[in-house]
């Protein structure tokens, strides 16, 4: 490459080269040891020359992107990466029975992300093994390894690793150990170790899990394949991750473009004086009589004369997909959202599944208070069909989901319970403090729900549950913030991954966040889900004027407003034949809002989910003068002042409801604004300030398709730097003037 692309940075690992026998030795010891899949993450540092030499990824493929070119064929709507995020999942055979197959993941530049992602794919595909293998001896860790590559530097500074290695003795995340390998160049970018740690290894760090470390130097390739067999072993033995200090250094700069010595003038006197490794080990082979020089000039040449070959061959290359195989073949790739999906279910089914819900045997302890209020008014409603409450409209969703033989992972602080002790998927017996988890005793062939209480982490653990999402189709993995402004601590989780994995890596993912979101008085932080984030980095056309116009975008955001509306989201994020990321800026209030509730026959066979709700209050729609648009909790406080004032009001205003924010639901919203073809003034409102919640997404797309001459008002709070303020008079008279000044003149 340093020939032919000179001006590429390759980021290679010339200095390091050690660590392809690191690594190569390690799939070996997995291959003898009955060990059939390992899930790889690593940086940009050699990664190109991991995927070359070890991991079967076709040089002209390389060649072929080097060149300007995609890495897919090119009718499908992916933007592609750059190369130093490349992946390849071959299988490897060490001279066993059967292969490993490796699964290096991709990963963004955002240094160790990957860490997290690696963790929760290694974990999703294990419990797939394990459930899929007849061997009763089979343990966690006994089919699959997770293999860390990390830079010295990222290791020490990047706080995702404290985080990764804080979920690696978990129950629901545990891997049954990681084998990790430092690169340690002893120096990162510029900065050299004094300015990068605090500690005096860069492997410190791992003594939070108490990890054993294996300090070895780069330089002898044979002690580098002693130090991977103890930590194997280690692995092997007591399942817990092990951490290999492979202390190499750095050939050129950062990247081949850069000049080191601006900077670290001594140390690169000395990197430049240095003979490189795998010369010095040629060198020590050839006075062993292992090799002749003739026959590592032959090698060298062969493998040089194959690269000319597959330069000359990449100039006809045609890119093949790598996405939908395997598990995912059923699937498909949409060119158009698809948001209408029968989603309803047989009542007396959900009936059955309600009452499963809260079902525990007679010898089980049970709080008295859920008893009383939680299970008794439950069966109660179920029995009724109506007041269906947002926890039991959940419950009804997950619970026909395991019955149509999907697995679900509900992972966040505290989500056994919820946040605001409404959902109680699982009991803790009040004599034993065993848990029990209803929905998996529904009966029959169904999936199964784990429920995954999470340590006080957002970065990993959203970074985890995505690592889940891209495993399997077949898996519903839901993360649930304590509040919906908590997931800002993983936005590169967000930014990197969930938003844009499909578009740059083709690889779709079904994860569900749900966020509590809405403006109740308790303060700046937890107030907002942040939704305007999530729609900033939604692709959909901000035209929506030409009826040709398509929407396929990378992730769909709702804000619902009844249970049944969370029922048919989660199942049709199931039930359509390709997955989305699902944003769902969640209840809190709502949650026992007497008003905010479901009827059985809204989950029944012919019903799906609203993207937009029309107006219930106006009546005769030609007396309507001006319509409102609204999302969320709002909508209720609007329609309790609509009632209190209906006589003022008499008719003339509407009420609308967006559910779905993206993909934006143009034809119902085109369809309402022609019911009221006599409104002179159409308005969003919302409760968020002007610089956030939907209006800034909104306001383009919904003016687009608004009669001409009419203009999109505006009723919220104005831009403020803060969510809200923290001052409780403030945000009572801000709330009161909102409603005022949506409902009053006229």
């Amino acid at each position: 490459m340093q020939k032919k692309f000179g001006q590429v940075k390759r980021y290679g690992l010339e200095g390091a080269e050690s660590a392809i026998v690191a690594l190569d030795e390690l799939l070996s010891l997995c291959n003898h040891s009955g060990i059939t899949e390992a899930v790889l993450g690593m940086p940009h540092r050699g990664r190109l020359n991991i995927l070359i030499d070890l991991l079967k990824y076709s040089p002209r493929a390389l060649f072929h992107k080097l060149q300007g070119n995609a890495e897919f064929p090119q009718d499908l709507p992916a933007s592609g990466d750059v190369i130093s995020h490349i992946a390849s999942s071959p299988k490897l055979n060490y001279g066993c029975k059967d292969d490993i197959h490796v699964t290096m993941l991709h990963n963004p530049s955002h240094l160790e992300a990957v860490n997290p992602v690696v963790a929760g794919y290694g974990r999703a595909k294990q419990m797939y093994l394990y459930d899929n293998n007849t061997d009763p001896g089979c343990a966690l860790g006994d089919r699959l390894i997770g293999i860390q590559i990390h830079g010295d530097a990222a290791f020490t500074g990047q706080g995702v690793i404290m985080e990764t290695l804080g979920l690696s003795n978990l129950p629901h995340f545990s891997l049954g150990g990681t084998v990790h390998i430092i690169i340690n160049n002893q120096i990162g970018y510029t900065t050299p170790a004094t300015n990068a740690r605090s500690t005096l290894y860069t492997s410190d760090i791992a003594k939070l899990v108490n990890a054993p470390v294996i300090h070895v130097n780069g330089d002898y390739p044979e002690e580098v394949a002693k130090a991977v067999s103890i930590a194997f072993e280690y692995r092997k033995r007591f399942r817990k991750d092990v951490i290999i200090d492979l202390i190499t250094f750095r050939r050129w700069g950062h990247n081949e473009l850069d000049e080191p010595s601006f900077t670290q003038p001594q140390m690169y006197k000395i990197i430049r004086a240095r003979e490189s490794v795998p010369k010095v080990y040629e060198r020590k082979m050839e006075e062993e009589g292992i090799v002749s020089k003739r026959d590592a000039q032959t090698v060298r040449s062969e493998f040089a004369n194959h690269l000319e070959e597959e330069l000359s061959a990449s100039k006809e290359y045609q890119p093949e997909a790598d996405h939908l195989k395997g598990k995912w073949s059923g699937l498909i790739m949409p060119r158009e959202a698809v948001t209408s999906l029968d989603t309803g279910v047989d009542i007396s089914t959900l009936q059955h599944v309600g009452e499963k819900s809260v079902a525990v045997e007679s010898t089980f302890s049970v709080h008295p208070r859920l008893s009383k209020h939680h299970i008794q008014p439950r069966l109660k409603k179920l029995s009724e069909g109506t007041s269906i409450d947002w926890a039991t409209a959940e419950a009804l969703a997950l619970g026909t989901l395991l019955m149509d033989g999907y697995n679900i992972r509900l992972c966040g602080q505290d989500v056994g319970r919820g946040t605001f002790s409404q959902r109680h998927a699982m009991f803790v017996c009040q004599e034993t403090e065993n848990v029990f988890v209803p929905l998996n005793s529904i009966g029959g062939s169904q999936g199964k729900l784990e429920v995954a209480n999470s340590n006080l982490s957002e970065l990993a653990v959203l970074g985890f549950e995505y690592g889940v999402s891209i495993q399997s189709p077949q898996v519903l993995p839901i993360w649930e913030a304590q509040f919906g402004d908590f997931h800002n601590t993983a936005q590169v989780i967000i930014d990197t991954y969930i938003s844009s994995g499909e578009t740059k890596w083709l690889r779709q993912s079904g994860l569900v966040m749900l966020l509590p979101h809405g403006y109740d008085g308790a303060g700046p932080e937890h107030s907002s889900s942040r939704i305007e984030r999530f729609l900033q980095l939604c692709n959909t056309p901000m035209d929506m004027s030409d009826p040709s116009a398509v929407q396929n975008p990378n992730m769909h955001v709702v804000i619902p407003t009844t249970p049944a509306q969370i029922f048919h989201l989660l199942r049709r994020q199931m039930r359509r034949n390709f997955r989305k990321p699902l944003v769902v800026a969640g209840p809190k209030t709502l949650l026992r809002l007497s008003a905010a509730t479901s009827t059985l026959q809204e989950m029944a066979p012919g019903t799906s989910f609203l993207p937009v709700i029309s107006d219930t209050m106006a009546g005769d729609a030609a007396k309507v003068k001006r319509v409102l648009f609204v999302s969320g909790k709002l909508y209720y406080d609007l329609i309790k002042a609509y009632a209190a004032d209906s006589a003022r009001i008499d008719g003339q205003i509407a009420i609308v409801r967006v559910e779905e924010i993206c993909p934006f639901p143009r034809q119902e919203l085109i369809e309402e604004v022609a019911r009221f073809a006599s409104a002179t003034e159409f308005v969003w409102c919302q409760e968020e300030t002007m610089n956030a919640g939907a209006y800034s997404f909104v306001q383009p797309r919904l003016q687009s398709i608004l009669p001409d001459g009419h203009k999109l008002g505006y009723v919220g709070r104005e831009p403020l730097a803060a969510p809200v303020t923290g001052v409780s008079r403030v945000y009572k008279a801000e709330q009161a003037q909102i409603i005022s000044d949506a409902l009053i003149g006229l």
